[in-house]
């Protein structure tokens, strides 16, 4: 009977077997994601600018994103979607009348047109498509730079034949009018 007193007059001396202290939280250490690649970069960039319909500026980042990791998914998905959504914002340019916008996207289209994330993608256009577009669309506009040669408005004649120059600086017969206005 005495051991069992003893026992119970034991907390209250602090003898008695307690509990261990709560120890501190650990955080588990610290694993920082994987680096992000600059071809995945490149690709999230290209990603971002199709959103805000800068097909253009994508398909600059999808093709630095392809020179960094060749054969990159991603870029093989979505390039001939950017490349044909250049090409029909270079229509509706020319549609709304913004003939020179229109030839900067067209001549875009065709420059993207031999990468190699394009090939074998069936697209709605071929390279002879917007060639003849843009051939079509240097007509018009060195004749009517012409007309207005001839009336005497020799700064919309120039304006007319620079406008060529600003999607395709080697046109010879703009350059050459430019020059001799």
């Amino acid at each position: 009977v005495l051991p069992l007193a003893a026992l119970a007059i034991l907390p209250t001396f602090g003898c008695a077997h307690r509990a261990p202290a709560p120890r501190p939280a650990v955080s588990p250490p610290m694993v920082s994601p994987p680096p992000v690649s600059a071809a995945d970069r490149a690709y999230a960039s290209g990603g971002a600018a199709m959103a805000e319909a800068n097909y253009e500026r994508a398909l600059e980042m999808f093709t630095t994103a392809w020179k960094e990791s060749p054969g990159h998914p991603g870029v093989a998905g979505d390039f001939p979607e950017a490349l044909a959504r250049l090409k029909n914002s270079g229509d509706e340019s020319f549609r709304l009348g913004r003939l020179e916008e229109a030839g900067r996207r067209w001549s875009a289209a065709v420059r993207f047109l031999a990468h190699p994330a394009e090939k074998g993608k069936a697209l709605p256009f071929t390279k002879a498509d917007l060639r003849g577009s843009i051939d079509r669309l240097s007509a018009s506009l060195m004749e009517k730079g012409v007309v207005e040669y001839r009336k005497g408005d020799l700064e919309a004649a120039i304006a007319s034949w620079r406008s060529i120059l600003a999607y395709d600086p080697s046109h010879a017969e703009a350059a050459r009018s430019v020059q001799t206005a």
